[in-house]
């Protein structure tokens, strides 16, 4: 039977799916730039005309922005219309606080053990590589580096989880919640003793999930994220504490 030759649609709609594969698993991730045409057309193995219809068809769809002389960005787009509305009301609504913790917990804890039975020897030097520099900077007094570092780390196990929904969902739940782990290694930071425990907590994730032990990362992750919301409540009774006397020093002054 002959076999037809893909037409230059079919073509182009293999490279889109490609370039959302991509995307989806997070190794274009929001903006990034599109390598230049020529290189990506010939990582792809099509022409330029090919490529040059398949982004236009993730244009469409909102995967990628094109910027005027600029070149071709991936948008934010599979996390924005989840963070977005969600960054208001937790800001808005405390009692909200108690719920994204227990999301948290939920995920993380599945994601490290997902990580430490499917993590591939890749993933495990950028584990590695994203502990080496959280340890660093925690040594240190750099508090945004922390909480980059922080954030890094644990999306980098969400990405060794090998699902795409929990690397997508890990990623719009750290930007959702990233004032509210500002403020809680601000806190931490000021308080030796505790930040050594969260140094300790990272460190234990990291060792389970490199040496494959998923029933231990995931206890581990779970223990990370209860001590951090006995934190966030002992912060939050400790603001009350402040501004309770506060007032009453006010009330004197007058």
């Amino acid at each position: 039977m002959t076999q037809l030759r893909p037409t230059a649609i079919r073509l182009a709609d293999s490279v889109a799916a490609e370039i959302e594969k991509r995307i989806l698993e997070g190794s274009l991730k929001p903006g990034d730039r599109l390598p230049a045409e020529r290189r990506l057309a010939l990582d792809l193995g099509v022409s330029r005309p090919s490529l040059r219809e398949a982004i236009q068809k993730l244009i469409a769809k909102g995967l990628l922005s094109n910027r005027h002389g600029g070149g071709t960005f991936v948008t934010d787009r599979l996390e924005a219309h989840f963070t977005d509305p969600w960054q208001g009301l937790v800001r808005d609504h405390p009692l909200l606080h108690r719920d994204l913790l227990e999301f948290r917990q939920m995920l993380e804890s599945e994601a490290a053990q997902l990580a430490a039975d499917r993590a591939t020897d890749i993933d495990i030097r950028r584990l590695d590589a994203v502990y080496a520099k959280l340890d660093e900077v925690y040594a240190g007094q750099d508090l945004a580096a922390c909480i980059d570092a922080d954030v890094a780390f644990h999306q980098v196990i969400a990405e060794a989880a090998h699902n795409v929904l929990i690397g997508h969902l890990s990623a719009s739940l750290m930007r959702v919640i990233h004032g509210h782990v500002s403020n809680n290694l601000e806190h931490l930071h000021a308080r030796p003793q505790r930040w050594d425990q969260l140094q300790s907590q990272h460190h234990a994730i990291w060792k389970a999930i490199r040496e494959h032990r998923p029933l231990e990362a995931a206890q581990a992750a779970r223990d990370h994220i209860e001590f951090v919301r006995q934190s966030m409540d002992n912060n939050a009774r400790e603001d009350e504490r402040r501004l309770s006397a506060l007032r009453r020093a006010g009330e004197l002054a007058d």
